[in-house]
């Protein structure tokens, strides 16, 4: 018998955040996730009236294509995957992971690889500008022990998150949208030497409320690109290419970042190095889900915790563009409620976020306890 937790996601995904609708075709690619879900995905694409197409894959294969792989290689797999994912209207990317240093023995020359051909060609050029997609982390056994959770009660947490009433939060948004697109100086302050300071004006605000990430819960924009000056020093940790950093720090000289340091200096750097738009910023977002209130080393969570905000080294967004390019993305999660040190945020001099809580009145609605 299927978890009817799994039907209700199921049902978000299809109907909620990919909106499918008949004679559509819909890609659903499946690492590493349990067969019945993915069941349940195409049984409901149908009900629907849309063609579900299925890709599975494995992150231990990956790994093993990534570790020996070629530019030939990995451009011909290009060819494939983005030939199917033109051919699609939704998609679908349902991302479990056994192992989430699966890919921290694998040179970062190999990863580039990877992310110059299938990364920028099917996902950057083809699956977010021209499909309507929505990506979720499947919940396994190495992200319960990551987020200091059992088994069963990641697993109950997790769904409590991914299926909460992402319109009513959509809603709520609205306000967020409209002050941050009416703002040109963010300050941003926090614990221990965060100072930085950026303008936003001229680019839109994006809310995010399940229509492409689950969990969701962020409104993103993007800095003007040479615009950033100051230090920004994050209290989450993070993980990329399967290496976890913790207290990275960043310098910024009129939008570049002139020094890095975290607990992995070297291989920070190493990423930072990758082209020139690695050194500079494509996103800054501000996180408000109500259900998620602490760092797990998993970027989908983090990135949407309540009282956050990440700001995040590489390419831009077609959405809110700010005309950085790059092969990298790296959200890098800075959280201001008390418990990780407090902090606030300032649009145009005013203070609108102390501590994590919305103090102005046209945003109270996204603190935690009206969001529930």
């Amino acid at each position: 018998m299927i978890d009817p937790r799994m039907t209700k996601l199921a049902d978000v995904l299809v109907n909620y955040s990919c909106a499918v609708k008949p004679g559509e075709k819909i890609l659903i690619e499946a690492i590493d996730i349990p067969h019945e879900f993915t069941i349940e995905c195409v049984r409901l694409a149908r009900e629907a009236g849309a063609h579900p197409l299925v890709l599975l894959k494995s992150n231990r294969v990956h790994r093993a294509l990534m570790k020996y792989g070629t530019d030939e290689q990995w451009n011909l797999i290009a060819d494939v995957e983005r030939k199917q994912m033109e051919g699609v209207q939704c998609y679908i990317g349902a991302r479990g992971n056994w192992n989430v240093s699966e890919l921290s023995d694998v040179p970062a020359e190999q990863q580039r690889i990877y992310e110059r051909t299938v990364w920028k060609r099917v996902h950057s050029e083809v699956r977010v500008p021209k499909t309507r997609w929505v990506v979720l982390r499947w919940p396994t056994m190495s992200m319960a022990q990551l987020a200091g959770m059992s088994t069963e009660g990641f697993e109950n947490f997790y769904f409590d998150v991914c299926t909460l009433d992402y319109a009513k939060m959509g809603r709520a948004m609205q306000a967020l949208k409209q002050r941050m697109e009416a703002t040109d100086r963010v300050h941003l302050k926090g614990p221990r030497d965060t100072d930085l300071t950026f303008s936003i004006k001229g680019i839109p605000a994006i809310p995010c409320d399940g229509k492409l990430n689950i969990p969701d819960g962020e409104v993103f924009t993007a800095p003007v690109r040479d615009s950033i000056n100051g230090v920004i020093h994050f209290n989450a940790p993070t993980m990329y290419r399967g290496e976890t950093h913790e207290n990275i720090r960043l310098t910024f000289r009129d939008g570049k970042i002139v020094e890095a340091t975290s607990s992995n200096t070297q291989k920070l750097n190493e990423v930072l190095d990758a082209d020139e738009g690695a050194r500079y910023t494509g996103e800054f977002a501000i996180g408000v889900n109500p259900y998620i209130t602490r760092a797990m080393k998993d970027i989908l969570f983090d990135e949407k915790i309540a009282g956050s905000i990440h700001l995040t080294p590489g390419q831009s967004y077609d959405e809110a563009p700010n005309g950085n390019k790059s092969e990298i993305h790296w959200d890098m999660v800075l959280i201001q409620t008390p418990e990780w040190g407090g902090g606030e945020m300032y649009f145009d001099g005013q203070l609108v976020r102390k501590d994590g809580r919305f103090v102005t009145p046209d945003l109270q609605a996204l603190n935690p306890e009206v969001l529930k």
